[in-house]
């Protein structure tokens, strides 16, 4: 439905009679906006006041006339405006600054010569680093990226996860590199790259496809490689082979900010291994929390059925307001790039909801069987880490851990959820167990708290 047509459903009294608006340019940017607001069609009188001048249907044939050629001189005023920001912009580029909105991982700052340009974002720059790293090593899909980024700390500029189609985006950006393309044209930047142009064209080639046989023909399946951090300076631990038999990991040095620190690989094996022993878990409480479980499996259904009717009914009102934002783009009531901004802000939002109901919707399905298999891998971590090989050793590691660190000769890492907590309590158990504080089963130390909101029996 036009403006036009919404405009005579309504009232007289609702109906709007008079624009005052400060001049020409500042109510028409386009020969679309003036159609629109016709007064021979809206029954309407506009007032420029800075002009002086009252243009309504009664107005005379002369005034309509000289009221014509000002759009179309505010319309030349705005063409003529687009071209020389555009030139400007052009010019920018070829002077190596970026000409825009900052992407993530840099920020806008003025330079020593008063212009605009991006320096590194302190905040944002070494998780982008990271998804870099992270994503040469082909063991993560971009959601599974968009995950881990989302668990390490990694923000939108508005707090929010930077989901799936946003890491893609910043991994085929070549602006990183401290090169950039504007308006299909290439520039060399003068800004501080946060990577090398290799680890740019690694990462194409993983994205692409292209290295799929190359990371199955390596001469080597580093156990640990992409899974530990120096505690130094956080870039990547990397590994390699020394007189053809013992392996070493080490920082990148990227940063060139310390010493560099070397480790033997059978050492990070030992580390991790008493790491494991943190959620050995009592074959009598995990009999115990397995019934527990069981008795709980009603009440956790109940629960991800509610979530995913709440969550489908928050997806199905976003889908109504695109269709209602494409109606108003159609009828020329907000502009093409009004409708792009917000309908991708939609759907990134949508994306989250996609990715939570399909979280939900499994969790509801293997909730229980996911409860045992976990109490089963906690109870045997140890045990099968020593025996397995190095492929299976990083997989177990994945799903158990997270934040390895290495320092001054010492492997840190955290838990998973809910292995932090199963470590935790082993923790505590083994503690008062040492110290005389409970019996040897350790089995009271995991019955949860008596609830504080006791409610009387029916």
């Amino acid at each position: 439905m036009s403006l036009f047509e919404q405009e005579k459903k309504l009232s007289p009294e609702t109906r709007c009679r008079v624009i005052l608006v400060e001049k020409t340019d500042r109510l028409y940017r386009n020969f679309h906006d003036w159609m629109k607001l016709d007064p021979d069609q809206m029954d309407i009188e506009i007032h420029f006041v800075k002009e002086g001048s009252v243009v309504s249907k009664e107005s005379k044939s002369s005034d309509k006339f000289i009221h014509s050629i000002k759009v179309l001189m505010a319309k030349n005023y705005s063409d003529n405006l687009s071209e020389e920001t555009k030139k400007g912009q052009r010019e920018k580029a070829a002077q190596g600054m970026w000409p825009s909105y900052a992407p993530l991982g840099y920020t806008n700052a003025k330079g020593p010569n008063g212009k605009t340009d991006i320096v590194p974002d302190l905040e944002r720059a070494p998780h982008v680093v990271r998804l870099f790293e992270d994503y040469t090593t082909g063991r993560y899909s971009l959601l599974d990226l968009s995950k881990k980024a989302y668990q390490d700390g990694f923000r939108s500029r508005n707090g929010r996860k930077v989901v799936r189609s946003a890491i893609q985006k910043i991994l085929r950006n070549r602006i990183y590199t401290g090169d950039f393309v504007y308006n299909d044209e290439f520039f060399k930047g003068n800004y501080e790259p946060l990577i090398s142009v290799e680890l740019w064209r690694r990462v194409q080639d993983v994205l692409d496809g292209k290295n799929k046989s190359k990371l199955r023909k390596g001469r080597r399946n580093w156990a640990f490689a992409g899974m530990i951090r120096c505690g130094h300076c956080g870039c990547s631990m990397i590994a390699e082979i020394k007189k053809n038999k013992y392996v070493y990991y080490h920082c990148t040095g990227y940063k060139n900010s310390h010493k560099i620190e070397y480790v033997r690989e059978e050492i990070l094996e030992e580390q991790f291994a008493e790491m494991l022993k943190d959620i050995q878990v009592p074959k009598v409480v995990q009999d115990w929390i397995a019934e527990a479980l069981h008795q709980s499996h009603k009440d956790e259904q109940r629960y991800h059925r509610e979530t995913i009717k709440d969550l489908q009914a928050k997806y199905d009102r976003l889908q109504k307001t695109v269709h209602i934002l494409y109606d108003d783009k159609v009828n020329g009531i907000i502009t093409p790039e009004f409708f792009l901004e917000k309908s991708e802000m939609i759907r990134a939002e949508q994306e989250e909801i996609e990715e939570a109901l399909a979280r939900h919707q499994q969790s509801d399905q293997e909730y229980l069987k996911l409860g045992v298999e976990i109490l089963e891998l906690a109870h045997r971590a140890y045990e099968l880490f020593v025996k397995q090989p190095a492929k299976e050793k990083r997989t177990l590691l994945d799903f158990v851990l997270s934040n390895c660190i290495f320092k001054d000769g010492q492997l840190y890492a955290k838990f998973k959820q809910p292995f932090d907590i199963l470590a935790e309590l082993t923790r505590e158990a083994r503690r008062k167990k040492a110290a005389g504080e409970s019996s040897d089963d350790l089995f009271e130390i995991w019955h949860a708290r008596q609830d504080s909101n006791l409610r009387p029996s029916a």
